[in-house]
C-alpha cells in the first residue's frame, strides 16, 4: 500500500510511511535468509537413516557434525519439520486368568460374546456384535451397524435379558467396547460376572469363535450385501434357521432349541415368529 500511495499521488516514502502509522524502518525491512538448510538438511538424513530415533540421539548424531549448533535451534527445525515421535502408550491391561472352558451346566450360565466385520458393495464396513448361550450354542442376537459402541451393546444385551434371563457370566475378549466402565457397570446393576480372555488367545472363546467361522462360511461370506437392511434381514433369517433347524454335533444332533426344552425347560425360549 505504501508503495501504491507512493506512485499513485507521489508522495514520498516518508510521509507515505507516517500516513499508515508506519516506520521507515519497518517498511525497509529486509528477512535475511534462513540459515537453517543445511540444518534441516542434516536432520532430515539423520532421520532417514535411523527412523526410530527421538531427539536426543539425533541431536548426538547431529552434534558429532556440527559440534557448534545450538540445541534450541536444531529442536526448532526438528519440529518444523514435524519428526517428533509420538509416544503410543501401551494399554494396560489387569491379569487374565479365565476358567477353563467347559460345557456349562444349564442355560444362562455363560454367555460368550464376540465381534465380526465385513463390508458393503460400496465399500462401507459395518460389525457384528454375536451372543451365545455356550449351554446350548443358541445366537442369542446378532446386531448389524456400522458403529457398535458400549451404549449401544448394553441395549443389545438388556434386549435379550428381557426375554431370556440374565445370564450368570459374559465371557468376552479386550476390546474397548467391551472393557468400557459403561459395560462394568451394566454387569454390576445385574450382578452378572465379566471374565476376560487373556489377550491374544481367541482359543479361550472357542464356543462364539466356532460360531463365528460358521456365521462368516454361511453368510458374511456367502452374500454380497448392498446396504445394512439387507444384511439385517439376510441375518435375521439365518439366525432363526440356525436356532431352529440346524443340528448340532455337540448337542447329539439336536438343535439348539430341542436341546435347551430338554435339557432346561424352565429357560422360556424366543418367539422368532
Amino acid at each position: 500500500m505504501v508503495t501504491y500511495v507512493c506512485i499513485v499521488h507521489g508522495l514520498s516514502r516518508r510521509r507515505a510511511c507516517g500516513v499508515f502509522g508506519l516506520s521507515r524502518s519497518v517498511y525497509d525491512y529486509q528477512p535475511k535468509p534462513s540459515e537453517d538448510g543445511q540444518v534441516i538438511e542434516t536432520l532430515l538424513s539423520l532421520a532417514e537413516q535411523f527412523p526410530r530415533y527421538g531427539f536426543g540421539k539425533l541431536f548426538s548424531l547431529l552434534r558429532r557434525q556440527q559440534p557448534t549448533w545450538n540445541h534450541k535451534r536444531v529442536y526448532r527445525v526438528y519440529c518444523a519439520l514435524k519428526l517428533n515421535l509420538r509416544r503410543k502408550g501401551k494399554r494396560r491391561l489387569p491379569s487374565r486368568h479365565p476358567e477353563k472352558l467347559s460345557v456349562p451346566m444349564a442355560a444362562n450360565m455363560c454367555w460368550s460374546v464376540d465381534f465380526m466385520s465385513d463390508v458393503l458393495m460400496n465399500g462401507q464396513r459395518f460389525r457384528t456384535f454375536n451372543v451365545l448361550d455356550d449351554f446350548n450354542r443358541e445366537a442369542l442376537a446378532i446386531e448389524v451397524d456400522t458403529t457398535l459402541p458400549a451404549a449401544r451393546i448394553i441395549r443389545v444385551l438388556d434386549r435379550v435379558v428381557a426375554w431370556r434371563g440374565c445370564p450368570a457370566k459374559l465371557r468376552l475378549d479386550n476390546g474397548p467396547e467391551l472393557v468400557s466402565v459403561a459395560l462394568a457397570d451394566w454387569a454390576e446393576r445385574h450382578g452378572v460376572e465379566l471374565e476376560f480372555i487373556e489377550p491374544g488367545k481367541p482359543t479361550q472363546n472357542s464356543y462364539i469363535e466356532r460360531f463365528n467361522r460358521t456365521f462368516r462360511h454361511e453368510v458374511l461370506d456367502f452374500y454380497i450385501f448392498s446396504r445394512l437392511s439387507e444384511v439385517r434381514e439376510i441375518v435375521d433369517n439365518w439366525l432363526k434357521q440356525y436356532n431352529e433347524q440346524r443340528p448340532h454335533e455337540s448337542l447329539g444332533d439336536l438343535i439348539p432349541s430341542e436341546y435347551l426344552a430338554i435339557n432346561s425347560p424352565e429357560v422360556s425360549t424366543f418367539d422368532w415368529h
